[in-house]
């Protein structure tokens, strides 16, 4: 699933195509929504909150979607469109305009609703990492307060909103912290070590088209723990493992240095893993981290 840092981006680049000009083409390819008609309102701006797109219209509607696993928007210049791309399946929303065509593809949730009614949908999520509402200290309470393991609690987009599995693995092994250990066990220097140091992750993130946490954009050189299962750890040496955390069905993959972060995992039954890509191997790697 795309992290924080994606969707920040999404929303610059539909803000940048789309403000202030009005749409001539929209088709909403979702149930009930196939009926809606945008067309003739102007965008007033698109933002991210989380891991969610508001793409707020002239008209006092906010057209709400996210990502998911799979999803992602698209932009295309308005005379480069083709009918096979309009026509995708794929494609669950289009919004044209006389420069902009922005095509929404395998996205995970479309909404249409009141601007004012927002908070319906995104009012639940805790202080966003890169948005205005960034408070650090209110992310480091609720993680404290959640009484649930460090990792599980980084994921739960209640306490902050915008960290996937990613972020929560690199700064978890950054800062040594195993992600296992119930945050009641933590003091609260150690929590706002964690909050700041994934808030600057996810912050440098943005910034670049390609996430890279070790700071070398090659590929396979990109992380230090994530998707580096069966592989030596970059500080030590000894194997990254992977293994789940949470409760089922909303449990993710975690992965994790047992050498550098203080044991396996109580998830982990240690057998050997392959590298990703090398084969079979014992469990499925599921990048979601909530919504």
């Amino acid at each position: 699933m795309p992290e924080g840092d994606t969707v920040w981006r999404t929303a610059a680049r539909l803000d940048e195509a789309m403000r202030g000009v009005t749409l001539t083409r929209a088709e909403l390819r979702w149930g009930a929504l196939i009926d809606a008609d945008l067309r003739g309102a102007a965008t007033l701006g698109v933002v991210s909150r989380g891991k969610h797109l508001l793409h707020r219209l002239s008209t006092g509607v906010t057209l709400h979607s996210h990502l998911r696993m799979e999803g992602q928007w698209r932009v295309e210049r308005a005379g480069d469109l083709t009918a096979a791309q309009a026509g995708n399946h794929q494609v669950r929303a289009l919004l044209v305009t006389d420069s902009w065509a922005a095509l929404g593809l395998r996205l995970g949730m479309l909404d249409l609703v009141s601007t004012d009614r927002e908070g319906d949908l995104v009012g639940h999520l805790g202080p966003d990492v890169l948005g205005p509402d960034w408070d650090a200290e209110v992310a480091a309470a609720r993680i404290a307060a959640s009484g649930v393991s460090i990792g599980q609690a980084l994921l739960d987009q209640r306490n902050l909103a915008g960290v996937g599995t990613m972020y929560a693995a690199e700064c978890l092994f950054v800062e040594r912290v195993h992600p296992w250990l119930p945050t009641l066990d933590l003091t609260g220097q150690q929590i706002r070590a964690v909050v700041t140091r994934v808030h600057g992750m996810l912050d440098r993130g943005r910034r670049g088209a390609i996430q890279s946490t070790t700071g070398d954009l090659r590929v396979g050189e990109r992380t230090f723990v994530h998707a580096r299962s069966g592989r030596a750890c970059r500080r030590c040496g000894g194997e990254v493992r992977l293994a789940m955390i949470g409760v089922a069905p909303q449990d993710r993959t975690m992965f994790y240095c047992p050498t550098c972060q203080g044991g396996l995992g109580p998830t982990d039954d240690g057998r050997p893993q392959r590298p990703l890509g090398a084969g079979p191997r014992r469990s499925a790697y599921r990048g979601s981290s909530g919504r």
